[in-house]
């Protein structure tokens, strides 16, 4: 095996879970309530058409996954399906989108274990939890997967104790859902963006391909399975939590879930689901520290990044440079991260992404239908701009400044 190249040691299941732990840790517990601010009851419409846009996004990088089974994802399609900057554009967006939610998951992690802290240690508290996750990220990718199987398998119970807690002692009313207060077309629009980011972790599942056995079939079926999963939970959990809160209450709360229980004849439950949301968020991390340095291991492969991060490990079989270089990244951004603000920034930068991966399906004769790759590719646009405005611009901003690098770059060595 090359030197910079990873060992296929991850299997259906690993893969499926590794997907599981980016969407449920990312959305359940932190993208409900910006969304319902900006739809009200329309968040389930929201939540809807978002379910769309990723299942198409997901058929699409499933295709691609299977064409070209290395690391990288969307950068490397769209690199070898429209041209080099289109996929070196998908992998900054990429790189730049989702170091921003490690920062933001990092973050949730430290305000959920440990919401007596101040500000200032909390930040010390997720760097901590950072550079934890980079060592057991270091270890193997193995390591990794069992890892995150593990957390896994607590959220899910914990989430399924929270929902039946407030079906059975709560006081869930569908009156809750009427009127509709913020429900215009914007608005759900807006919502459905916001939760774009709940389901964009099957993007770790394409980026591992190079570490995936028989990835053909694998990652089309742990891509399929995981998003299925994660949309049944989202579905479930949302509905109660608008029916035990109303709209206007969850989209004022940053903790509806643990909020909801308290609420009920089981109060005791509440610290339980914030350990539950700390621990989930602490897998979305995981998953995604993975996913952004397989991404930064490819681009330095075609010196886009520093050549230097492009080294595999000898014995453990990860990109080690890599990983550390964005465990040190995310470690830094903790200390200027808003939590919100970074919601709306990686959905845009990620349905740009996205956009790419459509695009670059579009191109292929064989093997899916080109209306799912449009409906995905113009699904991916619209919501994109309905993000708010100051979304819009960072992810503008930032997408820009990776184009004149990119340029600059070819400049400078006269192509």
């Amino acid at each position: 095996m090359a030197a910079d190249q990873l060992a296929r040691r991850l299997g259906s299941m690993d893969a499926t879970v590794l997907g599981l732990g980016s969407m449920i840790g990312a959305g359940v517990f932190v993208a409900f309530a910006p969304a319902a601010r900006s739809a009200g009851s329309g968040l389930l419409i929201g939540l809807a058409l978002a379910a769309v846009v990723a299942y198409c996004n997901a058929n699409s990088s499933a295709r691609l996954a299977a064409r070209y089974p290395s690391s990288g994802g969307t950068y490397v399609y769209g690199r070898e399906r429209l041209g080099e900057f289109w996929g070196y554009l998908a992998g900054w967006g990429f790189v730049t989108g989702k170091t921003a939610s490690c920062a933001a998951m990092a973050l949730t992690v430290a305000a959920y274990a440990a919401p007596w802290l101040d500000r200032l240690w909390q930040t010390v508290l997720a760097v901590a939890v950072v550079l934890a996750l980079t060592a057991v990220n270091y270890r193997g990718v193995q390591r990794s997967a069992k890892a995150t199987r593990l957390i896994v398998t607590i959220t899910l119970t914990v989430l399924a104790a929270a929902v039946v807690a407030i079906a059975f002692t709560g006081d869930p009313h569908p009156g809750r859902l009427s009127p509709f207060p913020g429900a215009s077309a914007g608005g759900v629009l807006e919502a459905a963006g916001l939760l774009f980011f709940a389901f964009a972790g099957y993007a770790r599942i394409a980026t591992l391909g190079e570490e995936v056995r028989d990835p053909a079939r694998t990652i089309p079926r742990a891509i399929s399975l995981a998003l299925g999963i994660t949309l049944a939970v989202y579905a479930l959990v949302a509905v109660f939590l608008l029916f035990q809160l109303g709209p206007l209450l969850l989209g004022e709360l940053p903790d509806p879930l643990a909020y909801a229980v308290s609420r009920t004849s089981l109060p005791w439950l509440a610290p339980v689901v914030r350990a539950g949301a700390a621990l989930a968020a602490l897998g979305a991390l995981l998953a995604l520290v993975l996913g952004v340095s397989r991404t930064v291991l490819a681009m330095s492969r075609d010196a886009h990044l520093p050549t230097a991060l492009a080294a595999v490990h000898p014995r453990f079989g990860v990109p080690h440079r890599a990983e550390v270089a964005v465990g040190v990244t995310v470690a830094i951004l903790v200390s200027v991260a808003d939590l919100r603000a970074v919601i709306g920034f990686s959905s845009f930068a990620v349905l740009v992404y996205y956009a790419i991966a459509n695009a670059s399906a579009l191109t292929l004769r064989t093997g899916g239908s080109r209306l799912v790759c449009v409906l995905g590719l113009t699904g991916c646009v619209v919501l994109a701009f309905s993000l708010p405005l100051s979304s819009v611009l960072a992810g503008c901003a930032v997408l820009a400044f990776g184009a004149l690098v990119y340029f600059g770059r070819k400049l400078v060595r006269g192509r």
